[in-house]
């Protein structure tokens, strides 16, 4: 069976637990596929990626294999590099004579010497193929076995050769990304059909170095009966939500987005929303500010509309007004009772088709009151994003009242995955978990998981630009989950099209080329 390799920004949209990758196999099998047959074009891809590699045939490689299937593609991968010409060194952690199933199957077609681990020398090695245990470990790495893992990475870190992880690095958790207690560092990895949530989340995404998905034969059935709700965040996802605009539109009907401003002091983080929503392609755009920042605020906005507002009463006031159908709040707008009233007067708008991104400030004012803020939210008709960097999400969750110890426990999880989608459910609102791996959560348990957003962002002011992008999304028509997704990833790519030296300015900038990008000439 011939098998496909994709890199990782071209692999497919879903992605799968480790428990359904296993209910996968297993439909294949069921299917009539054979799970040797799996098993061979998984050591196969693996094979294929070693010898780009290692490159010169005379190189010696080193297959680290372990007692489960991950070392059966270990087997298999070493069979064919050494029929290929490659000098291969394979060594088991376990019983040769323990081995099961499909594993025992492959490793009894290799024909050459089988070491222990534990003893395996690395020296003169170009390449190591780890194949001890996967993504789907579920339990800390401990003896002999971290070990291993410690000097596999003391071997690569002196820059002696590089490492390619089957499925997953050793020691990484598949589902949440997070180490278990040691794990190997790789310079590529190779996964099987889909990937999972741990290649994308960090620190799961450093570890596995460059990463490639293989068809290895399962088929695309699979994936029918789980229904995987978790998803790369990708263009695929939300982009029928936000379709290029039509010829016969005009501003109005692209939506008008209200940003609330900061005092005198403290514009700047409602401007960059503003912008940001402007050239996310919001209709129009208002800021609301207080009267005393009205002067340093109109000497910076063009196309930007300024309103005076001081205090809930009169933004509630503006909202009377059914046109402002996105609203911003948050962007250095203070934290205390103003803010939250402000919020609170915002979500009793009543307004159904309205959305709102609350962001920094009003996630802060609602510290230790986040039941308040979901009661709120469950009574508003419209739709809410959250939009809190790790730190506001602490504050915003931190002794919330009225939830199960289960809710409770899952909102302190480790897992960055289970702490947004926890959120999302309890406060009913879309949750953008902003870092590296931005999650986005939805309260009926769908998530995206953003794979390639650069170190750039991470620039003050940067967060303003995407809750702006998240705005002009829901302006535009897109629901919560599509707009909080399609903002993460408008973001990035805008990064990505200035490169280092980025500040949050720059962003709507790039803008431009982002769209002509997604939607063509």
């Amino acid at each position: 069976m011939e098998c496909m390799t994709t890199p990782i920004h071209a692999a497919p949209l879903e992605l799968l637990t480790v428990a359904q990758m296993r209910e996968a196999d297993a439909f294949a099998i069921s299917a009539g596929t054979p799970g040797i047959v799996l098993m061979e074009a998984a050591g196969r891809a693996v094979a294929d990626e070693a010898a780009a590699m290692a490159r010169d045939a005379a190189a010696l490689i080193v297959v680290l294999c372990g007692p489960g299937n991950n070392g059966g593609d270990g087997f298999v991968a070493a069979r064919l590099l050494a029929e290929r010409g490659f000098h291969v060194e394979l060594s088991l952690l376990g019983n040769f004579a323990r081995l099961k199933g499909d594993a025992a199957l492959a490793a009894a077609q290799w024909s050459g010497p089988c070491g222990r681990a534990e003893d395996q020398g690395l020296d003169g090695a170009a390449l190591v193929i780890d194949a001890l245990f996967g993504a789907g470990l579920d339990r800390d790495l401990e003896g002999a076995a971290r070990a291993l893992v410690g000097r596999v990475n003391a071997w690569r870190a002196a820059g002696r050769g590089l490492v390619l992880a089957v499925d997953a690095p050793s020691g990484l958790d598949g589902d949440t990304g997070l180490v278990r207690g040691a794990a190997i560092q790789a310079d590529a990895s190779v996964t099987f059909h889909r990937l999972k949530p741990g290649h994308l989340l960090l620190p799961g995404r450093a570890l596995c170095g460059r990463t490639v998905c293989a068809d290895i034969g399962i088929p695309p059935d699979a994936l029918g009966a789980m229904r995987p709700q978790v998803s790369r965040n990708l263009p695929a996802l939300w982009g029928p939500s936000l379709p290029a605009p039509a010829l016969d539109g005009h501003k109005y009907t692209r939506g008008h987005a209200l940003v609330l401003s900061g005092e005198a002091h403290r514009t700047g983080a409602g401007r960059l929303a503003a912008r940001g929503a402007l050239r996310g392609g919001a209709g129009l755009v208002t800021v609301a500010s207080p009267r005393a920042a009205l002067s340093v605020n109109a000497a910076h906005l063009t196309a930007i509309m300024l309103a005076p507002c001081d205090g809930a009463g009169e933004l509630g006031t503006l909202l009377l007004d059914p046109r402002f159908n996105a609203v911003v709040l948050g962007p250095a707008g203070g934290v205390g009772q103003p803010m939250r009233e402000g919020v609170l007067a915002t979500l009793g708008s009543g307004e159904p088709g309205r959305g709102v991104v609350l962001d920094a400030d009003a996630l802060t004012s609602f510290e230790g009151r986040g039941h308040e803020l979901a009661h709120a939210i469950s009574a508003f008709p419209g739709s809410v994003i959250l939009t809190p960097h790790e730190g506001e999400f602490a504050r915003l969750v931190r002794g919330f009242d009225g939830v199960s110890q289960v809710e409770s426990q899952a909102l302190q999880a480790s897992s960055k995955l289970v702490r947004a989608r926890a959120a999302a459910r309890i406060m009913g609102a879309v949750v953008l978990l902003k870092g590296p791996d931005t999650v986005v959560a939805h309260p009926d348990g769908r998530a995206s998981i953003a794979s390639d957003l650069p170190p750039w962002l991470a620039t003050a002011g940067s967060g303003d630009v995407l809750a702006g992008l998240a705005a002009a999304c829901l302006a535009r028509g897109a629901p919560a989950f599509e707009a909080a997704s399609a903002a993460v990833w408008l973001h990035g790519a805008a990064a990505r099209a200035f490169g280092p030296g980025l500040i949050a300015e720059d962003l709507p900038e790039m803008m431009p080329k982002v769209w002509a990008a997604l939607y063509g000439p």
